[in-house]
């Protein structure tokens, strides 16, 4: 499966803002995070766990399960082209993730209000769809430059 940024012809020109800011996160990509769909108001984001994400107790590190929900958090509320950063976010964990599990991070914006916004990402094993995690992010919009 190829990475959403390698597609970019077949997204709308809306889209462009956000592709080029996942091309340039390089924290992203160097975790080996692919994003299979960018949407406005949605993102899914894949990520293997790899032998240095696995902590001591032989499961996925929380930091790691954080980082791709926020990555695919970033995704869905700068979909619609304004620059939006974290104002913060809490995360449940639900289940854990081991060596070679493939997560899915699916996020989805469900409420802006002024330069506020919610959006909710869930975190799934691929392999048989087991929720390892439920991500709520609360974003806020900058004034244009």
């Amino acid at each position: 499966m190829s990475d959403v940024s390698d597609r970019s012809d077949d997204l709308s020109d809306d889209l462009a803002h956000v592709l080029a800011m996942w091309a340039d996160d390089r924290a992203s990509r160097d975790l080996g995070m692919e994003a299979t769909t960018v949407e406005v108001d949605h993102a899914v984001v894949r990520m293997t766990v790899t032998d240095s994400m696995v902590n001591g107790h032989a499961i996925a590190h929380g930091g790691f399960i954080f980082t791709l929900a926020d990555s695919a958090f970033a995704l869905a509320c700068n979909s619609r082209g304004q620059l939006t950063v974290a104002a913060g976010a809490d995360v449940t964990f639900v289940t854990s993730a081991r060596l070679g599990d493939v997560l899915v991070a699916d996020a989805r914006q469900r409420t802006t209000y002024g330069r506020s916004g919610i959006t909710d990402v869930t975190v799934t094993r691929e392999s048989d769809g087991a929720v390892v995690a439920e991500f709520r992010g609360r974003s806020r919009s900058l004034p244009p430059r």
